[in-house]
């Protein structure tokens, strides 16, 4: 298991990488960056430089090309810098020859991902998953491990030798505990289907979203509870399902991972039982953060993740939360381009597509602040009473309120 705190006390101080492509401008590049030393921080690592390389595509060798390497490389030494982390996931060949060339460790973002979740995971479910991811990262990137009996050996007839051995015998030990992992996951997996089947005839609702968007605190303020939330990414793993009642219905809600743009493929199969939440719900309340200069792209990841798990094609309310830390970026109505949609105000927000979004239904709130809660909580009645009166129309409407009340 790729062990977070195994590095911890060297890579303090890190050196940022990523590149920009002619589909990628500078500012979508600087944002990209941001969210990486984002995810730096919450690994506590702290940032002490960006570089960005404008390549077509990123060098099969080195990713940034061999000059820029060594402009990294003397930065990295005149400013003693403990680590350099890559926006993209590197090859194992990139990941060995950058290593090899820098004598530094090199991350990558989906390796840096593994860590958090690592450092993240709190009950024995999510520490297996994420074991098993980081072992499926691993295995193709074992041969670094064993560079220094390479150097060892020389002249002809070395092929074979004790490198070669020890790495053979690394691959069948990763191979035997991913298989063993799987099978325990398996087993874990039908608990936890049966777990879902036993809660009786409730409709479920999930709260998906990019991480860090606020679905804790949203969850807390719909369910009157305490579910962790914290000001990082990735502080929720573990699905968290409440019930919750309002008027006199009662309902499901969970609260599960969030997304993120480039979300390891190894995460997405090993969380595989936990997204199952996501997958099995009546109806997805889409947190997004309007708050956040990007949140469009954010909003078009967790869709397209939504898609790859096979959730796309739930009913969905999508809620803009934390209106209470929106500010509009600066507009000169003299400029001759035309208005950004991090220019427009609030009010000109709610008023354009943004509340008829991919023809869902829209809600602007803030679960911190507890603004316009309470409109959530009528249409969420109505939704939910909906899905209930559906599935189950013996059971007349007239049993129900005819609308929510606080």
């Amino acid at each position: 298991m790729i062990d977070p705190g195994e590095r911890k006390s060297k890579a303090e101080r890190a050196v940022l990488i990523g590149l920009i492509t002619p589909g990628q401008d500078d500012e979508r590049a600087k944002e990209y960056l941001d969210e990486l030393e984002f995810l730096a921080t919450t690994a506590d690592i702290r940032t002490l430089k960006r570089f960005m390389q404008r390549m077509a595509r990123p060098d099969g060798r080195s990713y940034i090309g061999s000059g820029k390497l060594a402009e990294v490389k003397a930065w990295m030494e005149a400013n003693d810098a403990d680590c350099v982390i890559f926006d993209d996931e590197l090859s194992p060949a990139q990941q060995r020859n950058i290593e090899k060339e820098l004598e530094k460790p090199v991350l990558d973002r989906p390796r840096l991902i593994l860590d958090i979740f690592a450092r993240r995971a709190r009950t024995a479910h999510a520490k297996k998953q994420v074991e098993l991811a980081q072992y499926e990262y691993m295995l193709p990137r074992l041969t670094k491990l064993w560079t220094h009996l390479e150097r060892q050996r020389g002249g002809t007839g070395t092929r074979g030798g004790a490198g070669e051995k020890e790495i053979e015998t690394d691959r069948r030990l990763i191979r035997d505990r991913i298989s063993l992992l799987k099978g325990q996951l398996k087993d874990i997996d039908k608990q936890m289907a049966t777990q879902r089947g036993n809660r009786g005839k409730l409709v479920r609702v999930a709260l998906v979203g990019y991480t860090n968007v606020g679905k804790s605190t949203l969850m807390n303020a719909l369910s009157k509870s305490e579910v962790f939330a914290e000001d990082k990414l990735f502080a929720t793993l573990d699905t968290t399902v409440r019930k919750v009642v309002l008027g006199n219905l009662p309902f499901l809600v969970s609260d599960t991972v969030g997304f993120i743009r480039k979300l390891p493929h190894q995460l997405i199969e090993s969380f595989k039982s936990t997204l199952d939440e996501t997958r099995e719900a009546d109806l997805l309340l889409h947190v997004v953060d309007i708050s956040h200069h990007n949140f469009e792209e954010q909003y078009e990841t967790v869709k397209q993740t939504l898609n790859e798990i096979g959730a796309g094609d739930k009913p969905v309310m999508v809620v803009f939360n934390k209106i209470d830390a929106y500010r509009p970026a600066p507009f000169d109505p003299d400029d001759l381009a035309p208005k950004r949609v991090e220019q427009y105000s609030l009010e000109e927000l709610t008023d354009t597509w943004m509340s008829r979004m991919a023809g869902e239904e829209c809600l602007f709130i803030s679960a911190a602040a507890r603004t316009n809660l309470d409109q959530l909580r009528k249409r969420l009645y109505e939704r939910v009473k909906a899905l209930h009166i559906a599935r189950y129309p013996y059971e007349s409407d007239l049993l129900f309120k005819d609308s929510y009340e606080e």
